[in-house]
């Protein structure tokens, strides 16, 4: 092979490289994509739906993430409800978080499936420890989540789901 077929040849394998190296780095340590598995998250996001987490945010009170499952192997998409600290409260279907009363409006679509007289979410009083997330899924009534296994430990996260990019006709930034 002659010294311009190589030099020729180096010239494209070093880029391609350099592009393989980082597209590694991105996706183990900054961002990695997922898919949802379940009903949980209903209406949000529907079992298929394929997400793009970063692993570089911080959660935050009702951002969605996922996280390893305490009680299995797989990993969860749950909301953030409460922070380390936090006093959490379900009553009549009211959020309260440290006495503060939230508005849910991502439950809004579940709540018309029910009889207007019915909680979507049964009533609870939970106090969130150290370095834990006490997290729900938007489908309450269909969603393992804290009310089941307790807080989860905050290092079993993975990340904060940043962006949905399938099916594409939903392709959107989480908000």
């Amino acid at each position: 092979m002659n010294e311009k077929i190589k030099q020729e040849l180096l010239s494209w394998v070093k880029p391609i490289l350099f592009a393989l190296v980082l597209v590694f780095v991105c996706r183990y340590f900054i961002f990695t994509p997922k898919e949802v598995l379940g009903e949980s998250m209903h209406p949000t996001y529907e079992t298929s739906d394929k997400v793009m987490v970063s692993k570089l945010s911080t959660p935050k009170r009702f951002d969605i993430i996922i996280f390893h499952a305490p009680d299995s192997d797989e990993d969860y998409i749950k909301r953030v409800i409460g922070l380390p600290g936090d006093h959490v409260q379900m009553l009549n279907d009211q959020l309260l978080i440290n006495g503060k009363k939230y508005n849910e409006p991502y439950l809004a679509e579940n709540k018309k499936m029910i009889p207007a007289i019915d909680n979507l979410t049964e009533n609870f009083d939970e106090y969130v420890p150290k370095d834990k997330i006490f997290v729900l899924g938007d489908n309450r009534r269909d969603s393992k989540d804290s009310r089941f296994f307790g807080a989860i430990n905050s290092d079993s996260v993975v990340g904060v789901v940043e962006l949905r990019y399938f099916p594409f006709n939903k392709i959107s930034l989480t908000k």
